[in-house]
C-alpha cells in the first residue's frame, strides 16, 4: 500500500501523478498554513476575527489568482496547482480557504475572462497582490443562489449604470474594495459588474 506525502494511505496514488513543481508548490502552501494560519485559528475563531493582514500575505505567497496569467499578475500556473494551494489552505481553516478561492475564482477570473483589458490592467494585479480584497455578489435573500430567479437588476442609463436590488451572505464583504455583482438587464440576461 502506498503511502502519501503526510503518512496516509494513498490508494489512487495521486503523489506519482504531480510534478515536482506540484508538489513544491504543496510544500510551500503547507508550510504558509503552518506558520501564518494553524497557531492562530482557533482565537480568530473565538474572537470572531479576520485578521487584515493574512490579505497581503495570502497575496506575497500566490494564493490570490494562480491561474491567471503573469501578464495580469497572477501566477499562471494549471488547475492541479491552484487545486493543491485550495486544499493545503483548507487544512488550516476552511473560512480562510473561502477568502482566497473567491478572491481568485469568484472575483479575479471573471474580470480576466469577461472584463475589458483596462479592467484587467487596473484591478487584476492590485487583487493578486492582496493590496485589494474583491468580493462576489450573486446570493439574493428570496432565491439563495439561483441566478434564474435573480431580482437585482440593472439599467443602463446612457452615462452610468442604475443597480437596484439586495444581496446577503457575500463572502469577503466585510473587508473588500471591490464587488463583482451580479444583476439582470434590462433584456433578463445576466450581468456581471465591478462595483
Amino acid at each position: 500500500m502506498a503511502l502519501d506525502h503526510s503518512g496516509t494511505v494513498d490508494y489512487f496514488q495521486v503523489d506519482d501523478l504531480l510534478t515536482d513543481e506540484h508538489k513544491l508548490i504543496r510544500q510551500t502552501m503547507r508550510d504558509f498554513v503552518k506558520r501564518e494560519i494553524s497557531p492562530y485559528i482557533e482565537k480568530w475563531a473565538q474572537d470572531a476575527y479576520f485578521p487584515p493582514e493574512i490579505v497581503k500575505k495570502f497575496g506575497d505567497v500566490g494564493a490570490f489568482g494562480p491561474t491567471i496569467p503573469e501578464t495580469y499578475g497572477g501566477g499562471g500556473l494549471d488547475y492541479i496547482a491552484y487545486g493543491l494551494i485550495m486544499q493545503e489552505i483548507e487544512r488550516g481553516d476552511s473560512g480562510m480557504r473561502s477568502t482566497a478561492s473567491v478572491q481568485g475564482s469568484l472575483v479575479m477570473y471573471p474580470i480576466y475572462q469577461y472584463g475589458s483589458e483596462e479592467q484587467r490592467r487596473k484591478y487584476l494585479p492590485k487583487l493578486a497582490t492582496g493590496e485589494m480584497l474583491g468580493c462576489f455578489g450573486l446570493t439574493e435573500p428570496d432565491f439563495g443562489s439561483n441566478p434564474g430567479g435573480m431580482l437585482t437588476n440593472i439599467k443602463d442609463k446612457g452615462d452610468y449604470y442604475l443597480l437596484n436590488g439586495s444581496k446577503l451572505w457575500i463572502s469577503n464583504s466585510p473587508a473588500c474594495d471591490i464587488a463583482i455583482v451580479w444583476a439582470k438587464n434590462e433584456e433578463g440576461r445576466i450581468k456581471g459588474l465591478i462595483v
